[in-house]
């Protein structure tokens, strides 16, 4: 036991020494100013350790943010997007999506009580009121707060975005008396953009995914054309301020073209 106790101890002796060290070979000046993070592997997670209720991954994950936030405020970075839960999660079997629910719902009211600035981003339409009201409720409570803008996205999918965003176009330019042929010779990638649900924020520099998966999965498709990609092998209540420091390592080290 003490053995174990010492091996542990010094463990996190040599992880904190190499976690400095990462942080000091950053350079300045070149923090992302929005980075979108892929919250993977909860599910994983939970089974990789045998337990039998996944919910049990949900909420290590959900008690994973508050550490990332901190991370990103002391990085410099002015806004994250977290994807908490995809349309397609919605068609998962009551029993796991519930529970999943009022995680996020606890969560996102959390962060209302921490004084981030909370910015709901989804088809809120699709989710159930009382979760539609909590983060309606949470926006409307946080608009005025300072600092980091937490965008959380919850029943939200890079297609349904893009498909909102034209229709409320369209319904924008009837109203003022556009004909669809006039609109059609007008029609700008910036009139799209106007629309997102991300509208008036910079496109994330940095998208972040955990648990090893190499995919967006329809994650912010629109806004990441020039985004910078990093994938990480843990599961995301395995993620560490170290895995995040890379991540700023490596999206430092690269040249932005912008295809110029």
């Amino acid at each position: 036991m003490r053995r174990s106790g010492l091996y542990a101890a010094i463990r996190e002796q040599v992880y904190r020494a190499y976690e400095r060290r990462v942080e000091s070979s950053l350079p300045t000046g070149v923090a992302p100013r929005h980075v979108g993070v892929i919250l993977d592997g909860n599910r994983r997670w939970a089974r990789s350790l045998g337990l039998s209720d996944v919910n049990t991954g949900h909420q290590r994950g959900a008690d994973k943010i508050s550490e990332l936030l901190q991370w990103c405020t002391e990085a410099g970075v002015e806004h994250v997007t977290l994807w908490l839960l995809s349309t397609d999660n919605l068609a998962r079997p009551a029993q796991e999506l519930d529970p999943l629910l009022t995680i996020i719902e606890k969560t996102v009211q959390k962060f209302v009580a921490d004084g981030w600035h909370v910015k709901p981003v989804g088809a809120l339409d699709l989710l159930p009121d009382k979760t539609a009201r909590v983060l309606k409720d949470a926006g409307e409570a946080t608009s005025d707060a300072p600092g980091l803008i937490v965008n959380v996205a919850v029943g939200y999918g890079g297609r349904r975005e893009i498909a909102d965003a034209v229709r409320s176009l369209l319904i924008e330019q009837a109203g003022k008396g556009t004909s669809i042929e006039e609109l059609a010779e007008i029609l700008d990638v910036e009139h799209i953009a106007e629309h997102l649900y991300t509208r008036g924020q910079p496109d994330p520099d940095l998208v972040i995914r955990t648990s090893g998966e190499q995919r967006l999965s329809g994650f912010m498709l629109w806004q990441s054309a020039h985004s910078e990609f990093y994938f990480c092998e843990v599961h995301w209540p395995d993620f560490r301020k170290v895995d995040f420091l890379r991540a700023l390592r490596s999206y430092a080290a690269r040249h932005r073209r912008y295809g110029s």
